[in-house]
């Protein structure tokens, strides 16, 4: 700088500060090639992202497969065909969802509730507790349930407490055990990974009992049926157990309940 100042019979200052303002009109011209090119970099040596990755980007509406990676933007085809495109530099400074994970696991999760309707849930009796000892999967439970309450109330009876406070089995109880052996036992349920059978929290909408738990492939056209025949089976045998799901009136059943009220005030 010095010696083109000297040939230049400029001032020092002078160039310094035309090299700044040229060094500012490049940064503007160049930012998004510079930020683009630094993500690059980012995304391809920590393998954050590859073409037939499925990423979800709500913020942008993107769900599906990358199709393209270039150097300053990256091509998403939506499940409805539609194609997204991001800027590269996006993907480093927002958050995104990738399911690459899933695919390399070899399960995709289950994850649903059946609304179980409060009112019906209550305590066996003794004719229906030994009437369940027909379903094959839950024999054993039944057996090891009676022993361990055995034990349980033999203490409190001992100790003079009110026989209501004895422990017994209940049917929604009873189904969750129905439902974790019917799992274990599915040949398309992964048994190495997690499987849960849970209440949540109850709501005005009945008791939730969530089903957790993964299948053996990823593929979502034999996902999909998979599920649907779990909790086909499970919705059919509910009243086997004495329970019923929870389902807000329709304009059916206020409909038979005013013809009910009319027959009454008739007769």
């Amino acid at each position: 700088i010095l010696i083109a100042a000297a040939l230049m019979e400029q001032s020092p200052l002078l160039l310094l500060s035309g090299l700044g303002a040229m060094a500012a009109v490049l940064m503007l011209v160049f930012k998004d090639t510079i930020l683009s090119l630094v993500a690059s970099v980012q995304l391809t040596s920590n393998d954050m992202l590859r073409v037939g990755d499925w990423i979800e980007m709500p913020q942008l509406n993107a769900d599906g497969d990358v199709i393209d990676i270039a150097l300053h933007t990256v091509k998403v085809q939506n499940w409805d065909k539609t194609i997204t495109t991001i800027p590269t530099h996006r993907l480093i400074t927002e958050s995104y969802k990738n399911w690459r994970g899933m695919f390399d696991t070899g399960g995709r999760r289950i994850k649903r509730a059946l609304l179980i309707d409060q009112s019906s849930v209550r305590f066996l009796s003794e004719q229906e507790r030994a009437d369940m000892q027909r379903f094959a999967l839950i024999d054993e439970y039944l057996d090891r349930k009676q022993i361990e309450l055995e034990r349980s109330n033999a203490v409190l009876i001992a100790a003079g407490r009110d026989p209501v406070n004895t422990r017994r089995v209940t049917n929604i109880g009873t189904f969750r055990a129905y439902v974790m052996a019917y799992l274990k036992t599915h040949g398309s349920i992964a048994q190495d990974m997690t499987m849960l059978v849970r209440q949540l929290q109850p709501t005005a909408q009945g008791l939730p009992l969530e089903i957790y738990c993964f299948t053996n492939t990823t593929a979502w056209a034999e996902y999909e049926p998979i599920q649907a025949d779990i909790f086909d089976h499970l919705i059919a045998i509910l009243p086997e157990f004495g329970l019923r799901l929870f389902q807000a009136p329709s304009g059916l059943d206020i409909g038979r309940v005013v013809a009910q009220a009319e027959q009454r005030i008739s007769a």
